[in-house]
Order: structure tokens, then C-alpha cells, then sequence
């Protein structure tokens, strides 16, 4: 049988879990809601039962270890995360919680969810093939991590390449990270949609969500294209900064607000064409994420795979 990796997602709605074999395929998945407002030992008691699921999967004795991939910040090094969405979780020690539950004594690889996305991206999608990537999550939060030189650069705590909070506008609205005009505060989905209502927009009926901001814009509403040009300006200035430190060759963007499409993709485009304006940045592609949902598992075991030199995997 195909040795496999016993993949683990974490994050703030659901906890997933899967057996992915080398070839980037799932088997045996499985989840369970987070109870991210519960105490820790309910947060992890969710974790152990996905792990139990999947080891009641015949394919388990191929496991070669585990791959998890949560929201962060993360520390690596340490085994603990900090999910912000899961407060009860604060330096909380789940590899070696993680250990401790099972009995196998199968190695356990910590990633945050922006690598573990990255790492997926690179292995099985639309970074495949290149050496150097950005790849990013916009969502209800803007994440990301980094190939470098054809690996998964993480980072020394793992949270390289957390593109979302490099501070785009000096005199901007203050970031719940401590800082002011991050990324993340000007480009998520949450701020194009409060943008969008504080100039004026009008949501039909209840939903005021940045998909339906979306829908305005590509409807023509001027208010709507204003929300999202002013995201697509913060997500440029970013990127090309993040660019000219590390020479990147593609920009991978996945998350619910990518699915916007050319409302979003357009005018990233135009301004990444004004901020990447540097010779050997101006060659850099811009692409849509194409694992979705699936990116969080695949991208732990891919991770997981890289760290402990797996043969035959990446």
C-alpha cells in the first residue's frame, strides 16, 4: 500500500481531516465543526475524534506520520498555536497534545493554514512548477506563505509570508494585529463589504457580505467598483513589496473573495501594473487558486511530507 499522510485542517468553522496518499489524492475524510467558543479540551476533543475516524480507516497503517495545518499564528518550533478565532486556544500545545493521543508514535508536523495553502498550491496547483511563489488566502482575513527557491519557506516560527499584515497605508484605520493600514484591514472580505456600506452602497435585502458587494460591482454599481479597486490597490502594493524582497515569480489567490473573479482580478491587475514597476518584478503572474476547500489538507501533508523528507512526495 502507498505510504500516506494523516492530513488535519483547523480552523475557525471546521475541523477537517484526510489521508492523502503522494499523489495529492484524499481518502477516509472526515470532519467535525469547531467549538471555537468552548474550553480548549472541547476544541481538542474535536481534534482526537477526527484523528480517531481516520485511524479506523483501513488504509492507516500506511500513515507515515501527521500533518496539521491551523490557523494561526502559529509556533512551530514549539508545537503550540493561537488561533485567533478560537480564543480558548492561546499558546495552546497541540503537537504534543496530539502525540499524546495517539499511540502509534507517528511523527507530528505543525504548518499554519497560509504555507499549508501555499504548500498545496505549489505541490498539486496553480503554482506547480514554479520556484518562487506568493500564494494568498482573501477571505474574511488575508493570509499567505512562500515558495522559495522550489520549497516551502515557513519561516522560523512558521508564519512566513502572513502577507496580510505588511501596513500599506501609514495613516490608515488601526488592525486588530497592533498596527495600522495593514493588507488585511483594506482587502478582506469583511472591510470591502464595511467600505462599501460606509460610502453609501445599498445591499439588496439582508446580505451585506462582500459577495454581494461582488455582485453590485460586476452589475456596474460605482460604489461597489470603488470597494473593490480600493482592495485591489492594497493587495498590489503588498504583493509588489513582497516581490521585490524575494524575487517572486507568480502570485496564487484563493479565498472567498477571489471567487469574485474579474471583479477583483481586474483592477489587481491594473494596480499591480503601477506598484511591480521594478525590472525584475515586472514579469510576475498573477493566477486563481484552483484546490479550493481541499488546499488546507493536501497543503499539510504536502508540508508535513517537505519537513520530515519523505521520498517520493514532492
Amino acid at each position: 500500500m502507498d505510504e500516506m499522510v494523516a492530513a488535519v485542517d483547523i480552523g475557525g468553522t471546521k475541523i477537517a481531516g484526510a489521508l492523502v496518499d503522494r499523489g495529492g489524492r484524499m481518502l477516509a475524510q472526515c470532519q467535525r465543526p469547531t467549538p471555537a467558543k468552548e474550553d480548549a479540551a472541547r476544541v481538542l476533543a474535536a481534534v482526537t475524534e477526527v484523528l480517531d475516524e481516520l485511524a479506523a480507516a483501513p488504509q492507516w497503517s500506511a500513515v507515515r506520520c501527521v500533518g496539521i495545518g491551523s490557523a494561526g499564528p502559529v509556533d512551530a518550533p514549539k508545537g503550540a498555536v493561537s488561533p485567533v478565532n478560537i480564543p480558548a486556544w492561546r499558546g495552546f500545545p497541540l503537537v504534543d497534545a496530539v502525540r499524546e493521543h495517539l499511540a502509534d508514535d507517528l511523527p507530528v508536523v505543525l504548518t499554519g493554514d497560509g504555507p499549508a495553502m501555499t504548500a498545496a498550491e505549489h505541490w498539486q496547483g496553480a503554482a506547480r512548477g514554479f520556484r518562487n511563489a506568493l500564494c494568498m488566502v482573501v477571505s474574511t482575513g488575508v493570509g499567505g506563505g512562500l515558495v522559495l527557491d522550489g520549497a516551502l519557506y515557513p519561516g522560523p516560527s512558521g508564519n512566513a509570508g502572513h502577507i496580510g499584515h505588511i501596513s500599506v497605508d501609514l495613516d490608515g484605520d488601526p488592525c486588530p494585529c497592533g498596527s495600522r493600514g495593514c493588507v488585511e484591514i483594506i482587502a478582506s472580505g469583511t472591510s470591502i463589504a464595511r467600505r462599501a456600506l460606509r460610502d453609501g452602497w445599498q445591499p439588496r435585502g439582508d446580505d451585506a457580505s462582500a459577495g454581494a458587494v461582488a455582485a453590485s460591482a460586476a452589475e456596474g454599481d460605482p460604489i461597489a467598483l470603488a470597494a473593490f479597486a480600493r482592495a485591489a490597490q492594497a493587495l498590489a502594493a503588498g504583493i509588489a513589496a513582497t516581490a521585490t524582497l524575494v524575487e517572486l515569480d507568480v502570485v496564487v489567490i484563493g479565498g472567498g473573495v477571489a471567487k469574485s473573479g474579474e471583479t477583483l482580478f481586474a483592477p489587481l491587475r491594473e494596480a499591480l501594473h503601477d506598484y511591480a514597476t521594478l525590472p525584475f518584478v515586472r514579469h510576475l503572474e498573477l493566477r486563481p487558486a484552483e484546490l479550493g476547500t481541499d488546499a488546507g489538507l493536501v497543503g499539510a501533508a504536502a508540508a508535513a511530507a517537505q519537513e520530515l523528507g519523505l521520498d517520493g512526495w514532492l
